[in-house]
């Protein structure tokens, strides 16, 4: 009885060391998995956002032309 505390046998060893490995790999795939989740929020939006995008630059295509067009008659109808 004198060893009371005895030191881990090498079999414990190895599965805690196999236990660790699977923690920290099943943590690193959680991380992964939020930040492609973060992606994919951030895709979403801007696919929501794109009609909006488009409305205003065509607008302002618009005005571009209607300016041209008014300073092509301004220039050839005096």
């Amino acid at each position: 009885m004198a060893d009371a505390i005895s030191p881990l046998t090498s079999d414990l060893e190895d599965q805690l060391g196999r236990i660790r490995r699977a923690r920290e790999e099943s943590e690193k795939f959680v991380a992964e998995q939020k930040k492609l989740m973060v992606e994919a929020l951030k895709l979403d939006r801007d696919r929501m956002l794109a009609p909006w995008q488009i409305a205003p630059s065509g607008m302002a295509a618009g005005a571009a032309f209607f300016s041209a067009g008014a300073a092509f008659v301004k220039i050839l109808c005096p």
